[in-house]
Formats: structure tokens, C-alpha cells, sequence
């Protein structure tokens, strides 16, 4: 069986964060051909700025203050695009939690060119060790296990973190509650481009009270 060809990577910066620089798939890379041999050791997600992620890193950007001086957890982080943002907008100390080895390496890579530096996990609880005071988590909702964890510690009391849940909608899933109203909805596309149902998602605060005003909009100037 020949061998799987390299992941074609290249620096780039995705359109809603222009201020930050990660290693995405290269433009020249077949996403229809050559990703279906790459993806047999995992598909590599981690090399793409999904929109959600893009939004709540857009969020974090314009609004400092929802991380400045705290302790931030980024839950399924992928490339590691909202705990680079929450880094760059002055948290105290930053985990990038992703179970996949080749995401953890990746956002460790991203974090040298954005020259901030944050911690790594594999898993959610060895992430709330360090006791965060914010959980940033986006597109994490597609396992129903994990979305019944995220409801469970925004309902834990004053011990557990606040949350800041970035959801594209997917309407096969029941998540989030309709108890749970927007504080801010985003367009944006996963960039590299794919042919996705949505183009944005809706970031909820799951700890009351919420910041009176977020605004999420372009880079910052």
C-alpha cells in the first residue's frame, strides 16, 4: 500500500482574524484527493480554521476584557485559534485541550508564530487542573457525551468556569438549549473553504450574568 502523501501546509491568515497567522492546509492541497489518503491517520481538522473557532478567537480579539488576567481553558482547540486570541488579548495563563497528538504539535506550532506562549492537554480534566476561570470551547457539541459535560460544569456553581460556547447549528443536534440566548452571532467561513450547510455560529455564555456588551466584528485596528 503506498504511502499517504504528506499534508501540504502553508502560513496563513484566515479572514476574520487577519491578526493571527496559523499552518492551514496549503491552497494548492486536493482536499478531494489528497486529504481522503492524509485523513487514514485522522482527518486532519486541525489544519483548518473552522468558523466557529474564527468567531470566538474575533470575539476574544475585540473584546480583551472577557480574558485579560485570567486563567482560559480552549476546549477541542484544533489549531489552537482561540487560545492564540485569548493569549493575545493579555489571559493569565492559556491550555489548548485536544485529544488528537498531531492537533496538540500543530498548536504548538501556531503558538511560536504568533509569538505567545500557552500549555497543552489531551484531556478535559487534566485542562481544569489548572483551574481556569474561563472555558472557550467552539464546534464542540457534536458529541452528545461532551455536550452534557460543558451543561453540567455551567451549572456547577462558583467553582467551575464561566463559558463561552461559539455552535454553528447543527440542526441534528439539540445543543444548545433553547434556554440559551445568543450573546453574539457571527458570519464566517472555515477557512480553507469548505463546502459547509452554515456560514457562522452563534456564541452563547453559559454562566450568568453575561458581559452587558460583546461586540464581535473586524480585526482589530
Amino acid at each position: 500500500m503506498p504511502a499517504a502523501p504528506p499534508l501540504a501546509l502553508a502560513l496563513q491568515r484566515p479572514p476574520l482574524c487577519p491578526e493571527l497567522a496559523l499552518w492551514l492546509v496549503a491552497p494548492a492541497f486536493d482536499l478531494d484527493g489528497d486529504a481522503r489518503d492524509v485523513a487514514a491517520d485522522g482527518p486532519p481538522y486541525w489544519a483548518f480554521a473552522w468558523a466557529s473557532g474564527q468567531a470566538l478567537a474575533r470575539l476574544v480579539l475585540d473584546a480583551p476584557g472577557l480574558v485579560r488576567g485570567r486563567r482560559v481553558v480552549d476546549l477541542g482547540a484544533g489549531s489552537g485559534i482561540a487560545a492564540i486570541a485569548a493569549a493575545r488579548a493579555g489571559a493569565e495563563h492559556v491550555v489548548a485541550c485536544d485529544a488528537d497528538p498531531h492537533a496538540r504539535a500543530a498548536i504548538a506550532r501556531n503558538a511560536t508564530a504568533n509569538g505567545v506562549a500557552l500549555a497543552v492537554a489531551a484531556g478535559l480534566e487534566e485542562a481544569l487542573a489548572a483551574r481556569p476561570a474561563l472555558l472557550l470551547a467552539a464546534d464542540v457539541c457534536y458529541e452528545p457525551a461532551l455536550a452534557e459535560r460543558l451543561l453540567a460544569l455551567a451549572d456547577g456553581g462558583a467553582e467551575t468556569p464561566a463559558i463561552l460556547l461559539a455552535d454553528p447549528g447543527r440542526r441534528a443536534l439539540p445543543f444548545p438549549p433553547a434556554r440559551l440566548a445568543p450573546l453574539a452571532s457571527v458570519r464566517a467561513r472555515t477557512f480553507p473553504e469548505l463546502d459547509e450547510p452554515t456560514a457562522g455560529a452563534a456564541i452563547h455564555w453559559l454562566r450568568a450574568p453575561a458581559p452587558r456588551s460583546a461586540h464581535v466584528g473586524g480585526p482589530a485596528r
